[in-house]
């Protein structure tokens, strides 16, 4: 009695023995196959294009969302640049401040920026600058805990209430003086998804240690 082989077998055995098909190659044009996308039969030649092209727009949908996240990611640092030059021309506190909220709110368009900052002298002038206003210990302590700066929700933060009505998600940088928190830039937006828990915070970060390097040359 003649033994059937299952389609498993037939399988292991054509990629076991990837010569068969030199041996018999006209059997390629013989062989039809169903078409996935309609009715009809195809060779076996018309699938693999077929299976080639679906993977070929599937390369080039990816390589333009690759591009789109570089130039992206250029606009982003040409930024970052452009402001870091500002506050390193920038000869004091005020002229630190005035240029950080207007590269974020400008060029970034971040709508909702404060900035607390503590551990440092107080001065008659200092202690009327918004900035200077006490943040409370648990603001503090999440300050400190932050290894990278929180993006998300806003609900439940003190920091929202440095920002005006409206704020719907939340990016918080820490401001380092060499192993101290000295205070908290806060970044707000209406928007649900402006800041979220996946973003990356490379750029951020960056921002973070710029504004501190600025604040501690004009602060000393």
């Amino acid at each position: 009695m003649k033994a059937v082989l299952d389609a498993n077998e037939v399988a292991a055995y054509l990629k076991s023995h990837p010569e068969f098909f030199d041996q018999y190659a006209d059997l390629l044009a013989q062989v039809h196959i169903p078409d996935p996308h309609g009715g009809r039969a195809i060779s076996i030649t018309e699938r693999q294009l077929g299976a080639l092209r679906e993977r070929n727009k599937q390369l080039e949908a990816k390589l333009a969302e690759l591009i789109r996240f570089g130039e992206e990611n250029d606009a982003i640092s040409e930024k970052i640049h452009r402001m870091t030059v500002a506050l390193i021309a920038a000869s004091d506190f005020g002229a630190v401040m005035r240029e950080l909220y207007s590269h974020l709110g400008g060029a970034f368009e971040v709508p909702h920026v404060a900035l607390r900052l503590w551990g440092i002298a107080q001065t008659e002038e200092r202690a009327a600058q918004a900035e200077f206003s006490p943040a409370d210990d648990t603001t503090k302590a999440l300050a400190s805990s932050l290894k990278h700066p929180y993006c998300g929700p806003s609900s439940g933060l003190e920091a929202l209430s440095w920002l005006s009505s409206g704020v719907r998600s939340l990016a918080l940088v820490p401001l380092h003086r060499e192993n101290e928190t000295i205070g908290l830039l806060a970044l707000g937006s209406e928007e649900q998804h402006r800041f979220y828990p996946e973003m990356g915070t490379l750029f951020l970060s960056r921002l973070g240690s710029i504004v501190a390097a600025a604040l501690r040359r004009t602060l000393t």
